[in-house]
């Protein structure tokens, strides 16, 4: 059963770890029932915010794209731990966060979903506390030319809208790195599917819809040879031509959630869950 945005009853009190060598305090994401929400652990079973990132691969002088078809699902359901590994227990994630931004497991859907940090709105964004998930290097998900299906189940309200807030990417629309994204952008909560080569051009298939409505939707991004689609709830809402000899193939790692745990990451406010990867023969 899909249910409702909540945000009514803090659960626990500040807690402190040590990460790094320095003193962070934790804030909880305000949810309605204390009992159901939890921290994402860290190995050691505290919650953990600032984790150091997957160590860089020693060449990341070129991309190479996917030779077999590959499938990628993470539904959270089993906990999770550091690493969170997705159903296949083929390619791990782990969060990753600064100014004291936690990602926490709430009831989502029939099982449970990530809880980003609150949207922020301090004086000054270097302050805001930031989270996200992230890979390592896989150049198996690089989809080049082929066919590709991806997307997330979202949870949002206005309250949680910015002017960017990524769901999904892998890889950047500028500097000729190349990137394939999803993302809930604007305060007027509109999604948008996002595909770049390693050209200048950038293609975005956004519908005037609204899904920041304190409900689940599930969004999909299908690229074939020519032709981005987006669809809410399984409901195609906007398309956009691309050439087919577009293709993406990068050395940046999937992120869900933002660009980043830096400044600038376009931090993802509300829940995701359902995460899936599709790259076709």
């Amino acid at each position: 059963m899909l249910h409702s945005r909540r945000r009514a009853v803090p659960i626990g009190a500040l807690s402190a770890i040590l990460v790094l060598g320095s003193l962070f305090l934790l804030t909880p994401r305000p949810v309605s029932t204390p009992a159901e929400a939890q921290p994402l652990p860290s190995a050691a079973g505290g919650v953990l915010t600032n984790s150091a990132p997957f160590p860089a691969p020693a060449d990341l002088r070129r991309a190479k794209t996917a030779t077999v078809p590959v499938t990628l699902r993470y539904d959270f359901d089993g906990g999770v731990g550091k690493p969170i590994a997705d159903t296949s227990g083929q390619h791990e994630l782990r969060p990753l966060g600064q100014n004291g931004g936690t990602l926490r497991l709430v009831p989502g859907g029939t099982g449970l979903a990530v809880d980003y940090p609150d949207r922020c709105n301090l004086p000054k964004e270097k302050d805001c506390p930031r989270a996200i998930l992230e890979g390592r290097r896989d150049d198996t998900l690089n989809p080049g030319r082929r066919p590709l299906r991806y997307g997330a189940s979202v949870l949002m309200t206005h309250a949680d809208l910015a002017d960017g807030a990524n769901v999904l990417q892998k890889g950047y629309s500028v500097g000729g790195v190349s990137q394939f994204k999803l993302q809930v952008d604007h305060r007027q909560g509109h999604p948008s599917c996002v595909i770049a080569g390693n050209r200048a051009r950038i293609y975005r298939a956004e519908p005037q819809i609204d899904v920041a409505d304190g409900q689940w939707h599930n969004l999909e991004c299908n690229r074939t040879a020519e032709k981005l689609t987006l669809l809410v709830d399984g409901t195609p809402h906007a398309s956009v031509t691309i050439p087919p000899t577009l293709s993406i193939a990068n050395v940046e790692p999937l992120r869900i959630g933002g660009k980043g745990p830096g400044l600038g990451n376009d931090q993802f406010a509300g829940e995701i869950d359902n995460v899936f990867l599709d790259i076709g023969a």
